[in-house]
């Protein structure tokens, strides 16, 4: 572990040898074409298939009508009134956003199941839509579920620590009228999909797809379906990116799933690009209220209250876990005592979200972010000098947050301190002068975020105490075959990760071998693979929860070699016996020694010589990992959330022409710390796919709706995602505070926590302050925006003022 070794998985990836869901085909399969509203709210007056079912290979539809009678509404994990929507694989009495299915087709090819879904007649009686979240509540306010009553999916209050007694203690309240977080996503090369077969005479669903989170995913659709989770066998194999994108897919998975039984042949459905933007997975907007923030005269934080209103959409199909998963990091890095967040999230009619890559998180972070840089900027103190007032020192580690997360380990100011070298902070002043003479103007901006890895699902109980979630598991089998062939099946999901590769290092160290010697078997199958409840990928949490229990497995295979060596080479101690290099040894006589293979074939068919105490031994070791998590208090809202926390500080250094508000980004640094790095260059890739992300949403990629609920960026013609000519000069650092509760001392590091974005923030509004000193209060900023906080910062000012006390 440590080093860079050739990734396994890249030679039958790059030679075209994967093996991607739409690559499998079964004879008489049909395409499966999904009609859409076209409206963002709607009753739906009739459905009329019969133009469709003329054409010649057409084999048949689906309905919402249809699936109202043969399935339930999906498992609502919110309290009432939140939990009373009903929501089906199929849009059911009316519509609630633009793109959402309400009836499928299915014929002999792709196309003509296409041409034919636009023969199916739908009538629409149109609604007034919601589009604005802050309006939800209003009392005119459209009603999306009539059967809920209201549009709020969930609302609390977070109160840890004394807010009144922090106000009192305060030299200065900064208060914030308004910010809001953009509406964005993740944009996998590969769109979501599934191949289902049916088994009429086992009554099993076979489903080839490109599913990351099987488990929950079964938990989901086999209630609807009337079904036990044994009915449901998930396979999948290689996965063209997911980002959190393809874990809410069971209501597309559940249509097909009816329209395989109900024509007997297996079907197959491939997202357009244009449906993955309008009606999958959009990542969650975030609006925060009337925000506080307690200070002391030198910059010293003691607390902050806001009111966060979070739109998940028409659906909450995985909400509304992100009402709670952002107090995984509440504080951020720094050392804030005192927090009150008044927390409402509401439906609207937009497409539904699902976790993104640094999922709700992200979203409070650049919270916090904004509120360090809006205070810097109201005191006249420097943001660095802030920062390295308030983080978490390192001989802090482990540190107790306000909410009972525990931060095992880390140095951000160190982070910082090479962030700032790494682009030059030293000499600022002087390219602040130089661009300044060019006609431009220079600014600098940081972002330190956090990637929390490894959810404790018991925080579902902190939003409805009747769920029975709690804890996590990960499960892998290593076992040694009878030629002597080491071979892993993982219960995680991969979708470009490198798990083959990881999980090789791990079991090579232990077993005193190549990676090059360890079999990793690609793709999953929920009915061979050891999995478990929780398995998949997701959550930054394979660098401890999947190779964790891949570290126990080989644990257990290595102590079982070592006792079959000890018995054939003369009964000798089972610690006097050494792996390396395929064979077991002597410690003190490595002469005498068994090859891997000899062992692999005594066990496996001649273990009749073996004596009693080693005829337990089977070689094949399958091993469970649990993290240490306990069930958090449901009452104060007090527990440990997630097990490890990788840092992130971002610092990037932008021009912009004040007469456009274009700006370029000339440089730009990235530090993390993930603890002990098992694959280095698969985290330098992680850093460079999570600082593109960022910069995506930070410059251009929204998810842009008119009043309507007209998606106006519903595709890559609109939606602007960044390409590598985009991409800035990216110096990267890292340093390694190994975590001191992981077995590896790894820790996950595979979302990002959304530094960038913030770090484009900061610098915009640095170099900004010469023109009337604006505040950059939105997430997303593309030059138009730009220009507007140049034409009229004082409207942006006018969101912000200081109270002295």
């Amino acid at each position: 572990m440590g080093t860079s070794v050739p990734r396994k998985e890249d030679r039958r990836l790059v030679q075209g040898e994967g093996v991607f869901f739409d690559d499998v085909k079964r004879y008489g399969m049909g395409f499966v074409h999904f009609v859409r509203s076209p409206y963002a709210h709607a009753k739906i007056k009739s459905i009329d298939v019969a133009r469709a079912l003329e054409l010649k290979d057409v084999y048949g539809t689906l309905t919402g009508d249809e699936v109202a009678i043969l399935t339930d509404p999906f498992f609502e994990m919110s309290v009432p009134p939140g939990s009373e929507i009903k929501d089906y694989a199929l849009a059911v009495g009316k519509t609630r956003f633009v793109g959402e299915p309400v009836a499928a087709v299915v014929a002999a090819t792709r196309e003509l199941a296409r041409d034919a879904a636009e023969l199916v007649e739908v009538e629409y009686e149109p609604l007034d839509p919601l589009v604005d979240a802050r309006r939800a509540q209003d009392s005119d306010a459209p009603i999306l579920h009539e059967d809920a009553g209201s549009n709020v999916v969930w609302e609390g209050v977070f109160d840890w620590g004394d807010w009144e007694g922090t106000v009192a203690e305060a030299d200065r309240i900064v208060r914030i009228k308004e910010l809001h977080f953009d509406r964005f996503s993740s944009t996998p090369l590969e769109c979501s999909g599934c191949l289902v077969e049916f088994n009429r005479g086992t009554g099993q669903w076979t489903m080839y797809c490109n599913h990351q989170m099987p488990g929950i995913g079964a938990i989901w659709m086999a209630p609807a379906l009337r079904v036990g989770t044994d009915k449901l066998r998930f396979v999948t194999q290689d996965i063209g990116g997911a980002f959190g994108n393809k874990i809410c897919l069971h209501p597309y998975f559940v249509a097909c799933c009816l329209l395989a039984r109900k024509l007997n042949r297996p079907v197959q459905w491939t997202e357009w690009r244009t449906d993955q933007h309008t009606a999958n997975a959009h990542g969650n907007e975030r609006w925060f209220e009337e925000t506080e923030v307690a200070v002391k005269a030198d910059g010293t934080l003691l607390g902050f209250k806001t009111h966060a209103i979070d739109d998940c959409g028409a659906f909450p199909r995985y909400e509304p876990l992100g009402c709670i998963i952002w107090a995984q990091v509440t504080p951020g890095c720094y050392r804030w005592q005192n927090v009150y967040v008044d927390f409402t999230q509401v439906a609207t009619n937009k497409s539904p979200v699902s976790p993104n890559r640094g999922y709700s998180r992200m979203q409070h972070l650049w919270f916090t972010e904004r509120v360090i840089d809006i205070v810097a900027n109201e005191l006249g103190l420097d943001p660095v000098d802030v920062r390295k007032r308030n983080y978490v020192k390192a001989d802090e580690f482990p540190w107790t947050t306000p909410n009972g997360c525990v931060y095992d380990s880390g140095d951000y100011a160190r982070c910082l301190d090479i962030a700032l070298e790494l682009v030059g902070y030293d000499g600022i002043d002087k390219r602040r002068r130089d661009a300044e003479s060019r006609g431009k103007l220079l600014g600098i901006g940081i972002g330190s975020t956090l990637d929390s890895g490894t959810n404790n699902f018991g925080q579902s109980q902190l939003l409805n105490p009747e769920l029975q979630f709690s804890g996590n598991n990960e499960v892998a089998t290593v076992k040694l075959d009878i030629f002597g062939e080491v071979v892993v099946t993982l219960g995680t999901v991969p979708q470009g990760q490198g798990h083959e590769t990881t999980a090789a290092q791990v079991v090579a160290d232990a077993l005193g071998i190549s990676p090059d010697d360890v079999t990793v078997r690609p793709g999953h199958d929920t009915y061979w693979n050891s999995h478990a409840g929780f398995s998949g990928t997701y959550a930054s949490q394979f660098a401890v929860t999947g190779l964790g229990a891949v570290k126990g497995a080989v644990d257990q295979l290595a102590g079982e070699i070592r006792t079959i060596a000890a018995a054939v080479l003369g009964g000798v101690p089972e610690d006097a016996v050494v792996l390396e290099g395929g064979f077991a040894k002597l410690r003190e006589n490595p002469e005498a020694a068994i090859p891997f293979m000899g062992i692999g074939a005594i066990v496996n068919a001649n273990n009749a010589i073996l004596p009693e105490e080693a005829r337990h031994v089977t070689l094949n070791c399958r091993y469970v990992y649990v993290p240490p998590f306990e069930v958090p208090d449901t009452e104060r809202k007090y527990g440990n959330l997630t097990l490890t926390y990788a840092s992130q500080i971002h610092v990037c250094v932008l021009e912009v022409d004040p007469e456009t508000g274009a700006y370029e980004i000339v440089d730009y640094a990235a530090v993390d710390d993930c603890g002990n790095r098992i694959h280095p260059q698969i985290v330098e890739g992680q850093v460079h796919g999570a600082t593109a992300q960022a910069l995506g949403a930070a410059t251009h990629e929204t998810f842009t709706y008119d009043e309507q609920g007209n998606l106006l960026t519903p595709n890559f013609y609109d939606y602007h995602v960044p390409h590598a000519l985009d991409m800035p000069p990216l110096k990267t650092g890292y340093i390694e505070s190994p975590s001191p509760f992981t077995s590896l001392g790894a820790k996950g590091m595979g979302e990002g926590g959304g530094a960038g974005i913030h770090a484009v923030c900061a610098a915009l509004q640095d170099a900004l302050r010469p023109v009337g000193n604006p505040i950059v209060y939105d997430s997303c900023n593309p030059p138009h925006r730009v220009w507007e906080l140049i034409s009229n910062p004082a409207e942006s000012r006018g969101r912000i003022s200081v109270e002295s006390r």
